[in-house]
């Protein structure tokens, strides 16, 4: 499943880089995201905007002070 650490990635280009990712996986598979807070935003854009996230199976935790980690998955066809 593809894994994408953003926390390297100047902000401004994050959610462009996650969309991309997101766009190119089979249904079925998990984005996981490691980010430097937690994606709340992200969340509410992908589920408002992207109709194949399946935004009841995604998950966050908190690994460390500035370690969040999010599954997105993609929905089954």
């Amino acid at each position: 499943m593809p894994r994408l650490d953003v926390r390297e990635i100047p902000p401004v280009n994050r959610h462009d880089k996650i969309h991309e990712e997101f766009d190119g996986m089979d249904p079925g598979e998990t984005l996981t995201i490691v980010n430097d807070h937690e994606p709340k935003p992200l969340y509410y854009e992908m589920a408002a905007e992207v109709p194949a996230f399946d935004e009841e199976a995604y998950e966050v935790r908190q690994n460390a002070p500035d370690e969040f980690v999010a599954e997105f998955p993609k929905a089954e066809e």
